[in-house]
């Protein structure tokens, strides 16, 4: 009996151990369909996440059936704007921080920009940084377009998480933000002329006589020909009558100098930066942009203020439609027009980015005496303050931070 017993114990112990293994397959079988099911979504949500931004766009019919976006108005918008926070930003520039600086009035980070007959889609960072995944996106050109790359990284920023962002400057013309986990890179180049001059070194560049070497770009265009986006400008390091011009090189004895009409060296500035960008460029993979120029507000009198007087205590809007400063040159802008359209009858696209209207209303979204001083105030200037406040470069968050929605609209809608 007890050997019956016994062989009975074995045998129902053997069928529950059979019943737990088949048990446990069958939640392995379920757990990996779920797993499979669920990976499945994540995947497909990514990629959705990503069409969704461009049908967001796309689909837009007023976009699609091409809305003027620059041409709009300003609204004041305290809900949604900024963006970001200047404290916030981990890589803002000390020049661009006026609120750390001592700015009290920050009305200036709330205006929205508005086109007349659609609207602006939604920033969205993270879409962004997804199409920026393995790319390269590069600003080149002076300050002003630097601004507007400060700007780009602090709207992006705020997506990644710390550890998974860096800055990288090695001395050298070339600045470069990475968003690791999507091994994107926003960039900036230093090149205030685009072609070679004697004021390409980034840090020591305010020289008594500025010369260009205006059919040389080589040097500045090897660093960023292969970026999938390029956004160039140059404009206010030209803004003399004229500009001495060098054939041969900075480091030879026998160069020839001659001083050019200063839209003429432009014109010719332009041509090697044209002809560059025919020749070397991967014109299946870069989007090109070129920003128009961005309006000075040096003369107070130009809005019904008291001559003498410039951006110093704005703290409002142009409301004016259409307003136009003297600080801006309609006859440069055409050179880049012309220089653009006969790119384009040449196969290559590049698009104008026109912000320099939208611009000549922010008298209020400059630096003024808000920002570091890279030198001691004289007590002249310190008696003084219009002598030395900034009306050229934009606060941050501000106005460039439009200007960068505008090139994320167009990123995607070329796209």
């Amino acid at each position: 009996m007890m050997k019956k017993n016994s062989s009975v114990m074995i045998v129902n112990g053997s069928v529950a151990v059979r019943c737990s293994f088949h048990s446990l397959i069958a939640l392995l079988v379920v757990a990996l369909i779920v797993g499979a099911i669920y990976l499945t979504a994540e995947s497909r949500q990514l990629i959705e996440g990503d069409d969704a931004v461009v049908h967001e766009i796309s689909g837009n019919d007023s976009l699609s059936s091409g809305c003027d976006l620059f041409s709009g108005k300003w609204v004041f918008d305290n809900e949604t704007y900024p963006l970001y926070k200047d404290e916030e930003c981990t890589f803002m520039s000390d020049q661009l921080a006026c609120g750390k600086f001592g700015r009290k009035d920050l009305s200036y980070q709330y205006w929205r920009w508005q086109p007349h007959h659609c609207d602006l889609p939604r920033f969205n960072a993270t879409a962004l940084l997804e199409r920026l995944r393995n790319k390269r996106l590069v600003f080149v050109g002076d300050s002003l377009n630097r601004g507007q790359w400060v700007s780009m990284v602090c709207l992006l920023e705020k997506a990644i998480p710390k550890g998974l962002k860096s800055m990288h400057y090695n001395g050298s013309s070339l600045i470069t933000f990475k968003a690791k986990a999507y091994n994107a890179k926003i960039e900036f180049y230093w090149a205030p002329l685009l072609v070679e001059s004697n004021s390409d070194d980034p840090i020591s560049h305010r020289l008594p006589d500025r010369i260009v070497r205006a059919q040389a770009i080589e040097k500045h265009a090897r660093h960023w020909t292969d970026a999938d986006i390029l956004v160039f400008n140059t404009y206010l390091w030209w803004r003399r009558p004229q500009m001495k011009v060098l054939w041969g090189s900075f480091n030879k004895p026998d160069g020839i100098y001659k001083k050019i009409d200063m839209l003429r060296s432009y014109e010719m500035a332009l041509k090697t930066w044209s002809d560059w960008l025919e020749i070397h460029v991967n014109r299946t993979k870069s989007q090109l942009y070129f920003m128009s120029m961005s309006p000075t507000h040096e003369r107070a009198e130009e809005w019904g203020k008291s001559k003498g007087e410039n951006c110093y205590t704005e703290t409002e809007a142009i409301l004016k439609e259409g307003y136009w400063g003297s600080g801006t040159d309609p006859k440069m802008m055409q050179i880049v027009e012309t220089t653009i359209n006969e790119l384009s009858k040449r196969g290559l696209k590049v698009q104008i980015m026109n912000i320099t209207q939208l611009s000549e209303y922010r008298k209020d979204g400059h630096p003024s005496i808000y920002r570091k001083q890279w030198e001691p105030l004289t007590e002249e200037q310190i008696s003084n303050p219009l002598s030395y406040a900034d009306c050229i470069h934009w606060c941050l968050p501000g106005v460039p931070d439009v200007w960068n929605h505008l090139l994320y609209a167009s990123i995607f809608n070329s796209s």
